[in-house]
């Protein structure tokens, strides 16, 4: 395989005017224009017809992150705003973390920073968890935090809170929704569903997988009728999504981690599924599937690796050929020696162009940045395609990025 890390970024630009970028959502999620790149030509249609336009026999994977109110604003007593912005639990798993009903750790990005002089923070909510959860909680609860030391460019904040409820349903009151900072306004009520999948249930992602935006309960219907079968995993996807390629070269670029959850039974349905068509819906679940390759690799050369992690430049250093359906079988082999029924692991993955795809043979996308990590893995997929059909996207009155009309790539 190729080195990436010579890659310039600039050849991966293109000139998207503010006027094009999609501020709000369409009020029919399934309405939105849909990019047909199959067979070398490009189309327009609806993503509501996307069940017609797919392979006979196709497996549908998608990410069912939830996207949490990762935004929480505090008041100091002389009038700051001090912005936390939660990234991940520290040193602790998400789901257990959403569980604590006192206290919990989490490593958090902090705004104004420099205005928080010391102490605590202190932030009185009104509830209306009745509605949400069905049971009776007080009228209020106070979530108050405080500061530890800085990890990067981030901090560890403690969070503790009156009112016996879980840290899920504190921060789904006291938080607000983390859109994407190029739609340039702040959350409003509607965001609040639009900008979650109608199939999100794990929650832990700050930004959503934005492909996954555009199906509809009547799409999964059709996709059902036509014999299209779909599978869920989770990757929680990172703040680092909308950072920036800074560097020349991708080289200098450092991919963040993100976390994967895949149930056992999941990946043994795509390794059954081998020899058919597999498209993904979004990068996450692209970079999910890849990921899981490359552990399988990993444990074919060392099969008592401990945990799952695959690295950036995994791919491009790994001199091992393994076949798809091989190293899929090593992962549920790992798994059943760890009595395992969930795979939990990292990655931080960097598919560009030179990078080979072992599991997909297609994708469902959105519109993505310009000199983004996410639009070399478009290219490593259709090549310098992507020019052409960003163009066409251009010419013909697309909407673009999170908010955005959709593509379907099949090579």
């Amino acid at each position: 395989m190729s080195d990436p890390k010579t890659i310039a970024i600039a050849d991966y630009d293109y000139p998207l005017p503010e006027e094009r970028i999609a501020k709000y959502p369409l009020s029919q999620r399934d309405q939105s224009k849909l990019l047909v790149f199959k067979n070398g030509t490009i189309t327009e249609n609806t993503f509501c017809n996307i069940p017609d336009l797919l392979p006979d026999d196709t497996l549908l994977v998608l990410n069912n992150t939830k996207v949490i109110h990762a935004r929480l604003m505090f008041q100091k007593e002389t009038g700051s705003t001090i912005e936390i912005f939660c990234l991940e639990p520290y040193q602790t798993a998400i789901s257990e973390a959403f569980e604590q009903r006192e206290h919990c750790t989490w490593l958090c990005f902090v705004g104004n920073n420099k205005k928080w002089k010391g102490g605590s923070l202190t932030k009185a909510v009104n509830s209306q968890l009745s509605q949400v959860t069905g049971h009776q909680p007080q009228a209020t609860f106070t979530l108050t935090a405080t500061r530890r030391e800085a990890v990067g460019n981030a901090w560890i904040i403690d969070f503790s809170w009156s009112g016996g409820i879980s840290f899920a349903e504190v921060i789904e009151q006291a938080g607000v929704i983390p859109l994407p900072p190029y739609l340039n306004r702040e959350a409003e009520s509607d965001d609040n569903t639009r900008y979650q999948t109608v199939y999100a249930n794990p929650e832990g992602s700050v930004a959503a997988p934005t492909a996954g935006l555009h199906f509809s309960d009547e799409v999964f219907n059709r996709l059902k009728s036509k014999g299209i079968k779909t599978e869920f995993l989770t990757l929680h996807v990172g703040a680092g999504t909308f950072k920036p390629v800074s560097s020349d070269t991708i080289g200098g670029h450092e991919m963040h981690t993100e976390k994967i959850v895949v149930k056992r039974t999941s990946i043994q349905n795509i390794l059954n599924h081998y020899g058919k068509p597999l498209i993904a819906v979004g990068t996450t679940s692209v970079r999910t599937l890849e990921s899981i390759y490359w552990f399988g690799v990993q444990l074919e050369g060392t099969p008592s690796i401990d945990a799952m992690h695959v690295s950036q430049w995994e791919p491009y250093n790994n001199p091992l050929e393994v076949d798809f359906r091989k190293s899929y079988s090593n992962v549920l082999d790992w798994m059943a020696h760890h009595d395992a029924d969930i795979l939990m692991g990292e990655t931080q993955l960097i598919i560009a162009p030179g990078y080979n795809y072992h599991v997909i043979n297609g994708m469902i996308t959105n519109f993505h940045q310009p000199k983004s990590t996410l639009l070399l893995l478009v290219s490593a997929l259709i090549g310098d395609n992507w020019k052409k059909c960003y163009r066409f996207a251009l010419d013909n009155n697309f909407r673009f990025l999170s908010y955005g009309d959709s593509c379907l790539f099949i090579p």
